[in-house]
């Protein structure tokens, strides 16, 4: 096994911190991709790659990027549920790459709901 240089150890420390930063849910937003069948078919993985440049690109780390399954939306794929702290999450529909830049500026980062995008707003989830 090769010895470890400096450059790796930072590498590895921040794989490490977002892992910790995933697993804690410290994020200052979740962006879930649904990525079940469904969502793969309609376009999913193109959705995951362009948020994953713009968060790179961009040198964001407090962001959580992940993945869930099919919302039962099959024909609205691909599809995005945004959780910015102190608001409800959205689900946004039908989405292309140029939408997706838009929800993250405006969402994401800015805090507004981009309406015209947006299937619904709140939690589905039974307290």
């Amino acid at each position: 096994m090769p010895k470890l240089k400096p450059e790796d150890l930072a590498i590895i420390t921040e794989r490490v911190r977002r892992t910790m930063i995933l697993r804690e849910g410290t994020g200052r937003a979740i962006i879930r991709v649904h990525m079940g069948t469904c969502g793969i078919a309609a376009g999913a993985r193109t959705i995951m790659n362009t948020l994953m440049k713009e968060i790179e690109d961009r040198k964001i780390k407090d962001i959580i990027l992940t993945t869930s399954s099919c919302a039962g939306l099959c024909s609205r794929e691909p599809m995005i549920t945004v959780e910015v702290q102190n608001q409800p999450p959205v689900k946004y529909v039908d989405l292309t790459p140029e939408k997706t830049k838009i929800i993250f500026d405006k969402h994401i980062l800015s805090g507004e709901i981009v309406k015209e995008y947006a299937l619904a707003f709140g939690s589905e989830r039974v307290p």
